[in-house]
């Protein structure tokens, strides 16, 4: 069977560019759909099981990364994760963590010659997920570490900022509360808000959790999610379903969260 792709670029004439590109560096090669969303993205790829996705680095709701992501967290290993190329305008810090990982880029404007070289590694790469020796979960769990990196990178890199928050300001009403660090036990992204929980106590704040991030003990608080960060000291119990996907619980709550895979082996001696 010929192999497939599916192209996630918000950016109508640059998607039309790139799949006329590919036809002719890669006749064989089938689309079988261009969208122009992350989350359409996501969908898709799901529905569909391309060998091969472009995803557009901006793109409207999950931006390419976070769709890759996304997409990961949802893939049942019943075929090969696909092979990632990621679509960018020309940013050098971008393409720098691109490199650093391993990670193949195509840099708008798609020029044939660097497609070209692209297209000799993508042929290399869905040959090897044709083999019968292949270990799905390795191959996916190469994916999702280098995910990891680029994520840091494009959030700026979780380091810390001065010495470590020690206070939360959040709004109850009139008045400003103001929450000991060491009374959190989780901060979870929710709409334009982050829910602060402690054990007893649950506040808004507006701070976004990738602003909060740097600011927060890495030792302390892990990321388990891409919008969940809780407090490690805290995690009560973590289990595994019948699909395999992890959730953990917090003492003194009754909050059951769940641990994408992107974060999944923080628990793997579990």
């Amino acid at each position: 069977m010929n192999p497939t792709a599916l192209i996630a670029e918000d950016e109508p004439l640059l998607a039309q560019a790139l799949q006329a590109e590919l036809a002719r560096a890669w006749p064989e090669l089938r689309v079988l759909a261009s969208v122009g969303d992350g989350r359409s993205a996501v969908q898709q790829a799901l529905q569909q099981r391309p060998d091969v996705l472009f995803f557009d680095v901006r793109m409207p709701g999950l931006n390419g990364l976070d769709a890759a992501a996304e997409l990961a967290d949802e893939w049942d290993l019943q075929t090969p994760f696909p092979a990632l190329v990621f679509v960018t305008a020309y940013d050098q810090y971008a393409v720098q963590a691109f490199e650093a990982q391993a990670v193949d880029y195509l840099v708008k404007p798609v020029q044939p010659a660097r497609l070209q070289k692209t297209v000799a590694k993508l042929q290399k790469a869905v040959a090897q997920h044709a083999q019968p020796a292949i270990n799905l979960e390795a191959t996916l769990a190469t994916t999702l570490g280098q995910l990891r990196h680029l994520m840091r990178a494009a959030d700026g890199a979780p380091t810390a900022i001065g010495a470590p928050l020690k206070m939360i300001s959040a709004g109850v009403g009139n008045q400003i509360r103001l929450v000991p660090i060491d009374d959190v036990v989780c901060f979870e992204a929710s709409d334009k808000y982050v829910r602060v929980l402690t054990t007893d106590h649950e506040y808004l704040i507006r701070t976004p959790l990738k602003e909060l991030l740097p600011q927060l003990d890495a030792n302390a608080f892990w990321q388990v999610h891409r919008g969940t960060v809780v407090r490690a000291d805290a995690i009560d119990t973590v289990t595994r379903d019948e699909a395999g996907k992890l959730h953990l619980t917090l003492r003194g709550r009754a909050d059951r969260f769940a641990v994408s895979r992107l974060y999944a082996h923080l628990f793997k001696a579990m």
